[in-house]
Formats: structure tokens, sequence, C-alpha cells
């Protein structure tokens, strides 16, 4: 059984940086260490912060959608 839990949790772990899922909680993590009187966004602004980066960004290729 406690093989079965740890594959699983290996697996997930897994699934989330493949997707960067995980990247909200990164940077709250790095927010909250090295910008401590900064306010973090909620996952909403996150990803529309992120979404906006991206789309300034000449290396991330066209956007078609």
């Amino acid at each position: 059984m406690r093989r079965a839990r740890r594959a699983i949790r290996g697996v997930r772990w897994y699934v989330r940086e493949l997707t960067d899922e995980s990247a909200y909680e990164r940077y709250v993590s790095h927010v909250r260490s090295g910008h401590g009187e900064q306010p973090v966004p909620t996952r909403r602004e996150f990803e529309r912060m992120r979404t906006e980066r991206q789309e300034r960004d000449p290396r991330q290729g066209f956007r078609c959608c």
C-alpha cells in the first residue's frame, strides 16, 4: 500500500510539473520569501499576468487563439 501511495504522489507531482500547474505555488513562495511587503496576487491575477507576459514575449511564438 505504501508503494502505491508513493507512486501516485510521484505521478501527481510529474503531471503538475509537466502541465505547469504548480507555477502559482512556486510564485507565491517566491513573493513571500523575497518580497514580504508585496501583496500576493490571486490565482486569477497571476494567470492574467502570466498570459500577458507570454503574449508580449516574441520568443513565445505566434498565438492563434
